[in-house]
């Protein structure tokens, strides 16, 4: 009897999922807990098991298509059994009549076709994929041990161990060349732009991301904080802990957190959110910290972080962002925070405008620290680093003045690094 491949719930929230990419094809061999479909839903992607040994004997989800949770999806039975029909509960076509199924044979008619697989593509899993893509490594060159030849996560790893595989150049852009039609226009490219729909994680960002200035009342001011003393004291306590069993090591990210954690028990007004008329100034601090992955942009969430130690926050921002990278976030995991820290250091941005995440009141973006001289007290020139903060708030609910002695507070702590510990 065949058995069905249902839409999870991957969230408490979760309603709907999106097919993303099926593993398997109809017709091939699959066994219990092998990843047979990746499906999404908003900003997570998970990879779903089949939950019998069998052949995936039919698919009723398409790539792209939104199923409600608890929907069939798929289904996977012995070879040459009929799909089940989900509404009479036999095999599909046994007992429709013609002027049933017409409708759908016309529909299937004007179904353009899917494109074939690229003849020797290999099949990988999501996480080979985007493990190749970090470790630089085509995934064509790698040998897979998974079923049907199936590249693994672990076969990418012993491939970056061997140093086999071909290394891919970030910068490397695969340029079309021009057509004599477009060099015989005066050398203007006639060739289509590439069409890409909005959808999935896409989607979502650029809806909230739209709402969010649509709806509230954004300013965004800026100013350095001199974190000399504070590198010097990351420095001095990574050596400290060094020496610790765990191993800890506390990241610049991790002594903003901490920071602007302190700042906003001092600020309540800032850790607070507008609805529907009234202002909600929290008693706790949920702390988003703002990471990107390959599909965009998420925000693991640090719940009651005033609770919690600095060496608490270190653990909490590294295991968060091992799942963002891999794209293992759970939604509650990514719901709740009161404010946000951005952070485009690494890119070597300075100032920028963050966007609100909604309901927020404020979010805070940090750009790369700079390397600056200045003169000391007695005139001479010293070497200082200073560290570009931009703190977005709605305007509607704090006004600059108090907005400005937030972010103060904020520099404060981080220029006197030592009151973090207290």
């Amino acid at each position: 009897m065949a058995v069905e491949i249902i839409m999870p719930k991957l969230g408490m929230s979760m309603k709907e999922g999106t097919i993303v990419e099926w593993h398997k094809a109809k017709g091939e061999s699959v066994k219990k807990g092998e990843p047979v479909v990746s499906i999404s839903s908003e900003k997570i992607e998970n990879e779903v098991e089949a939950p019998a040994d069998g052949e995936l004997i039919g698919v009723s989800a398409e790539v792209d298509e939104v199923v409600a949770v608890g929907k069939p999806i798929g289904f996977i039975g012995e070879p040459g059994e009929q799909v089940p029909d989900p509404e009479s509960g036999g095999a599909a076509g046994e007992t429709k009549p013609e002027k049933e199924t017409a409708p759908e044979q016309t529909r299937q008619a004007l179904k353009p076709e899917s494109p074939p697989p690229a003849a020797g593509k290999k099949r990988a899993s999501p996480a080979a994929k985007k493990l190749a893509r970090q470790k630089g490594i085509d995934i064509e060159t790698v040998v897979g041990t998974g079923p049907g030849g199936r590249v693994t996560k672990e076969d990418v790893l012993q491939a970056a161990e061997k140093g086999t595989g071909t290394e891919v150049s970030p910068q490397t852009v695969s340029v079309p060349a021009q057509t004599e039609t477009s060099q015989a226009a005066g050398g203007a490219s006639s060739q289509e732009p590439v069409k890409k729909e909005l959808k999935g994680i896409r989607k979502v960002i650029a809806d909230r991301m739209h709402d969010s200035i649509r709806n509230t009342a954004q300013l965004t001011i800026m100013k350095h904080a001199d974190v000399t003393k504070l590198m010097a004291f990351r420095k001095e306590l990574n050596t400290d802990l060094a020496t610790d069993e765990e191993s800890v090591k506390v990241s610049v990210t991790d002594l903003l957190a901490r920071a602007v954690t302190k700042a906003l028990l001092e600020h309540p007004n800032m850790n607070s959110a507008l609805k529907e008329g009234t202002i909600y100034e929290y008693g706790h601090i949920h702390l988003g910290i703002a990471a990107a992955n390959d599909k965009g942009l998420v925000v693991p969430v640090l719940f009651n972080v005033q609770d919690q130690s600095l060496k608490d926050i270190s653990a909490a921002i590294r295991s968060l962002g091992e799942k963002a990278r891999d794209g293992s976030l759970s939604s509650e995991e990514m719901a709740g925070s009161t404010f946000t820290v951005t952070n485009l250091g690494a890119s070597g941005i300075s100032f920028f405008t963050p966007v609100l995440n909604p309901p927020e009141t404020g979010i805070l973006g940090v750009g790369a620290t700079e390397e600056t001289l200045a003169f000391s007290e007695k005139g001479d020139v010293v070497a200082k680093k200073k560290l570009p903060l931009s703190l977005t708030f709605d305007h509607r609910v704090v006004d600059g003045e108090p907005a400005s002695r937030f972010l103060n507070t904020v520099i404060a702590y981080l220029e006197h690094p030592y009151r973090l510990l207290i």
